[in-house]
């Protein structure tokens, strides 16, 4: 490793030459997204006398579940073993617990080699030129507006839905997004959320109740992109959700696919589902 190399804890002040690492890799967050994520989780950056040349961020849930993410190092400094260092303070910084990260397929080999596993996948769509269906609920079923009185069954649910504990999260997000809610008789059992993100903006979460069809998460969905037509759009969904084919047929197409990797645990236990609610869409690939 050379001398020039030094580490140092992520902080706020990070967050332009943070961006300005995406844009030369020509990622879409904004410095709003980087903002965002900063300011709920911790990190560490790789620094030269040219300035900051890496990061890696992470995330902490409840007393055993975290995520990591924007792992990037500057294109002109890679191949100098600064993306394995970042990743092992970040590891360090999490200790034993459960961890989730999204890997693209030239960063799963250095994940499998710090004892990640893949355990599942997603799948980005994104677009401007869709046609929204009308989507049928279930009768008794019925799209509503969110309100203040919403926010604790909402970190319920999507807590459920993740299997990661959202009570820091998700009060966080709705400070910065609009949401719809599914009420089945006066209980709510779904919901999305629609914000500014990257280059334009992101439908997620989805969190509903599973139906044969899938119904519900295409009716919140649906909803978002209704009322939004000609924007640009950006869903990520899990590769088995069942909405891959729907969404392309909308005009919303699978741009790329990323594996979901697990690390002090085994991937099928977490791949099990023992909550009656699905996570159909994530906040992004970072904090999940």
């Amino acid at each position: 490793m050379p001398d020039s190399i030094t580490y140092r804890r992520f902080t706020l002040d990070d967050v332009a030459a943070a961006h300005a690492l995406t844009v030369e890799l020509k990622w879409p967050h904004r410095p709003d997204d980087w903002k965002f994520v900063a300011q709920l989780g911790v990190g560490f950056v790789a620094e030269d006398v040219s300035g900051v040349i890496g990061t890696a961020l992470c995330w902490k849930y409840g007393a055993d579940r975290a995520s990591l993410g924007m792992v990037i190092v500057s294109p002109a400094r890679q191949g100098l073993g600064i993306g394995r260092k970042l990743m092992e303070m970040v590891l360090e910084e999490l200790g034993g617990r459960i961890t989730f990260l999204h890997a693209t397929a030239a960063g799963q080999p250095l994940y499998e080699k710090l004892g990640f596993r893949a355990a599942g996948t997603l799948d980005q769509h994104q677009g401007a030129a869709f046609q929204p269906p009308l989507v049928s609920l279930p009768a008794g079923e019925r799209l509503r507006p969110l309100g203040s009185s919403d926010t604790a069954r909402l970190v319920e649910l999507a807590s459920q839905a993740s299997g990661l504990d959202r009570a820091e999260v998700l009060p966080a997000l709705l400070d910065n997004a609009d949401g719809i809610a599914l009420d089945r008789d006066g209980e709510l059992v779904g919901f999305a959320l629609f914000r500014r993100f990257g280059r334009g903006f992101a439908i997620g979460p989805v969190v509903a109740l599973p139906s044969e069809d899938s119904s519900r998460a295409k009716a919140l969905i649906s909803h978002w992109l209704a009322l939004n037509a000609g924007v640009f759009v950006r869903v990520d969904t899990p590769g088995d959700s069942g909405l891959t084919d729907w969404l392309e047929q909308l005009g919303l197409p699978r741009v790329d696919t990323v594996v979901r990797m697990v690390r002090n645990a085994d991937p099928q236990s977490v791949a099990a589902h023992a909550t009656p609610y699905v996570q159909y869409g994530i906040i992004n690939q970072a904090i999940f």
